[in-house]
């Protein structure tokens, strides 16, 4: 009853950061499971598909743009872990978390450095948390196409930073992070540069 959680989303510059809780269970193998940032986008989906259908069980849960700005990114990225555990249908025994954060639990949890490479349920959660994130990206594609969502997700890439300078700042940007908040605030930024 160990449960995987790994989260995806830390970089962009835009859109909520995601989620996932595996339970695989002591029966189930996956073959191809790994890193998510390590498959092609097609892999990703085909596995996805795969986890949902054989896990013992399985969630998604995300943290907000105005959850992000207001906490820091480090502790939406543990909420929406924490919020993703508890939506488990099935109580696990020990949480492995990838990285060298974990979020606060009721059940043992335990940081795993690499985590995503080496324990099969973090990397079914990677990609889990990964092939939400991309669907919702793609969703905000259409309501922000000028920003081209679909091709670089959310990162800032430099035709991501260019859309940015051309047309602003949009609703589902992260305020707080340096890039965005140098659009909205330059004087302040001209001020914190005089003063370093």
């Amino acid at each position: 009853m160990i449960c995987g959680v790994d989260e995806a989303g830390r970089g962009p510059l835009a859109g909520p950061v995601f989620a996932a809780a595996v339970i695989l269970g002591r029966d189930v193998s996956i073959a191809g499971l790994a890193d998510s940032k390590k498959l092609t986008a097609r892999k990703r989906e085909t596995l996805a598909q795969q986890i949902k259908s054989q896990a013992l069980a399985w969630a998604v849960a995300s943290a907000t743009v105005e959850e992000i700005d207001e906490f820091n990114i480090l502790r939406a990225s543990l909420l929406a872990m924490r919020r993703a555990v508890e939506a488990l249908t099935v109580e696990p025994r020990q949480v492995l978390v990838d990285g060298l954060h974990c979020p606060e639990l009721r059940w043992p949890v335990r940081a795993v450095v690499r985590g995503d490479a080496s324990v099969k349920e973090i990397s079914a959660a990677s990609i889990l948390a990964k092939v939400a994130r991309d669907a919702l990206m793609l969703e905000l594609h259409q309501r922000y196409p000028q920003y081209h969502f679909d091709l670089h997700k959310g990162y800032p890439t430099a035709a991501h930073l260019a859309a940015l300078r051309e047309y602003g700042v949009s609703a589902v940007h992260r305020r707080s992070f340096a890039p965005v908040r140098r659009l909205i605030e330059p004087a302040a930024f001209k001020l914190q540069k005089d003063y370093e």
